[in-house]
């Protein structure tokens, strides 16, 4: 069965921890499509070179959810160039024997507008950086400006920006728990692959 599951959103909204839950759910394949940007990001040089040649033992770095790689991320994320050597990667990802979820930034709209479940995984600013802050500490008012800046970033970019797709179901995760959203997008992608069978 080739089934494809588009998760966007924003920093820490949720959509990774609810990608893994309903990959592991169907038996999907799971990408972290910003895992991509982020090694990217996190080997340093020519951008462009860096992803024409990424490899996996790339996307096992340690460093990889850093604060750091997520600024560096975001800020490659923005070189016309460094996206169109990923979207063939993601494309073919997504489009594998077996299923397969893939979240990020532009999955739904971009990457994979014909995806077969499309979810816009959000939630307020505060509880994003909330959430953020208890993963790496520091200073949670720092965490909420450069949250708020990603935002900004990602929104405002020419190419890609971070938005819901029109026919994506938006799920505000602010005041739900991990268990209570994992269960909503379960029920979405459930219901779609009953409906083709």
């Amino acid at each position: 069965m080739i089934f494809t599951v588009a998760i966007d959103g924003p920093a820490a909204a949720g959509k990774g921890t609810i990608s893994r839950a309903v990959a592991a759910q169907f038996g999907f394949a799971h990408l972290d499509t910003g895992l991509l940007y982020r090694a990217v990001g996190a080997k340093g040089g020519d951008p462009v070179r860096a992803a024409q040649t990424l490899s996996d033992a790339d996307l096992a770095r340690d460093d990889l959810r850093t604060l750091a790689a997520g600024q560096a991320a975001s800020r490659v994320a923005t070189i016309p160039e460094v996206r169109a050597a990923l979207v063939a990667f993601q494309r073919a990802f997504a489009r594998r024997e077996g299923g397969a979820v893939l979240d990020g930034r532009d999955i739904g709209t971009v990457i994979c507008p014909e995806a077969e479940v499309k979810l816009y995984v959000t939630a307020s600013a505060q509880v994003r950086a909330h959430r953020r802050w208890l993963e790496v500490g520091g200073d949670e008012a720092q965490v909420l400006a450069e949250v708020i800046e990603r935002d900004k970033r990602d929104a405002e970019r020419a190419v890609s920006p971070l938005k819901p797709a029109p026919d994506a179901l938006v799920l505000d995760t602010s005041e739900m728990t991990v268990e209570e959203a994992v269960d909503a997008a379960r029920a979405v992608i459930a219901a779609r692959i009953e409906g083709r069978s």
